[in-house]
């Protein structure tokens, strides 16, 4: 790991996608990149910016144990965005 951050460049993003699923064998057309990011922006905003990743992988996870198909995938997101939306911290409480 190097000091600097590297920062994927947005024109490069299908590259990457296409690279990650050849490398995991996955099926590029099953891979609905707005989905995620739109996941990962929703939870970002709605709870952490920390929780996005966690909360793409954990989506992911569910999806795949749902059966993997791209409505799994898209009932899990959506999902974890509707939690996300209405998250509340234990600061918001009190």
């Amino acid at each position: 790991m190097t000091d600097q951050p590297r920062h994927l460049p947005v024109d490069a993003l299908e590259d990457w996608t296409a690279a990650v699923c050849t490398r995991l064998g996955l099926d590029r057309s099953d891979v609905d990149t707005a989905l995620v990011l739109d996941l990962a922006r929703d939870v970002a905003h709605g709870v952490a910016r920390p929780a996005a990743p966690l909360s793409a992988f954990l989506a992911g996870l569910a999806a795949g144990r749902a059966g993997g198909s791209p409505t799994d995938a898209a009932d899990a997101a959506a999902a974890i965005s509707e939690l996300a939306a209405g998250w509340r911290t234990a600061d918001d409480h009190a």
